[in-house]
């Protein structure tokens, strides 16, 4: 049986803490170099919140060349416009617009559109090779599969990015995958097909890493490959992901799912975008203290 327990939660949520305070202390420190205003009072609550410049043509939470290619193609575009959660301690603060989740320093989803809208990117062989998408592919950010389910209905599971054939979970500080019942997990149809029940981790009654037992789940549905994208800081989601590959039983399917860092893209991306992503985030080709490049 395999349980994770209220050490192994703690941990993850150490690790996240300490990546969202370093991100955080990044992005105010790389505005007010910049001479970009944020919001402030959110930097009080372990955050810094960016807004697009007045004359639309810049956002300080984005690589300018990435959201110059956002603002021209309307189906990116109209990603910026999802709303950001916001604690509700947060909601008495006077904002004089709508917050909008990609306005974090904190979101994946920004993150993941700084690379991958970047107009060099997606000729890059290297990023193509890693990921194993064909050149001419272009990113679908918010991408909803219809993973079966057993009563002939579908869940819309939304994918962070479907680029080619490729599914894509994009994590930076994120606590954990999340969890599910295992009651409503056991209505995907092919849940016991795909996995090894008895080797997923869970805790009272419910499956850990829903987020990924969902992509994986939909990458089956769509003969498609998987790739979890994430910090190479983040050994505990990394941890967790291994975990569920282990119980994948189909062979050809987990070779399909990958595992990529952040920190093993960045030696293929162009010199403005490295430096951006080193100023603003720390992730950096030199791994320092974390190890050696994963290479999974």
């Amino acid at each position: 049986m395999s349980v994770v327990g209220s050490k192994t939660s703690k941990s993850m949520s150490n690790l996240a803490a300490q990546l969202r305070n370093d991100i955080a202390n990044r992005a105010a420190q790389y505005a007010q170099q910049s001479g970009i205003s944020f919001r402030r009072s959110h930097y009080e609550y372990g955050s810094v919140v960016f807004s697009p410049g007045e004359d639309g043509r810049r956002h300080g939470n984005f690589h300018p060349a990435s959201y110059r290619a956002i603002r021209r193609r309307a189906i990116w575009q109209k990603r910026l416009a999802k709303v950001l959660t916001i604690a509700d301690r947060l909601r008495d603060v006077d904002d004089d617009r709508r917050l909008c989740e990609l306005d974090s320093c904190l979101s994946s989803d920004a993150l993941l559109m700084n690379v991958f809208c970047h107009p060099s990117v997606r000729r890059i062989p290297a990023i193509l090779g890693m990921l194993g998408v064909a050149e001419g592919s272009v990113p679908i950010f918010g991408w909803h599969a219809r993973v079966p389910l057993s009563d002939g209905t579908f869940d819309r599971t939304e994918v962070d990015m479907k680029f080619g054939n490729l599914l894509v979970e994009a994590k930076l500080t994120e606590t954990s995958f999340e969890c599910c019942p295992i009651k409503r997990m056991h209505d995907y149809a092919q849940f016991r097909d795909v996995f090894q029940l008895r080797d997923l981790p869970h805790l009272r009654r419910q499956y850990q890493s829903y987020q990924l037992l969902r992509n994986v789940l939909a990458a089956q549905a769509h003969d498609a490959s998987f790739c979890l994208l994430t910090d190479v800081r983040r050994s505990d989601l990394i941890e967790s992901w291994f975990q569920v590959l282990a119980a994948v039983r189909p062979l050809d399917l987990r070779v399909r799912c990958k595992l990529l860092t952040w920190q093993e893209l960045v030696p293929a991306l162009p010199d403005s975008l490295q430096r951006f992503l080193k100023r603003k985030y720390g992730i950096s080709a030199a791994v320092d203290d974390h190890g050696a490049a994963m290479g999974y």
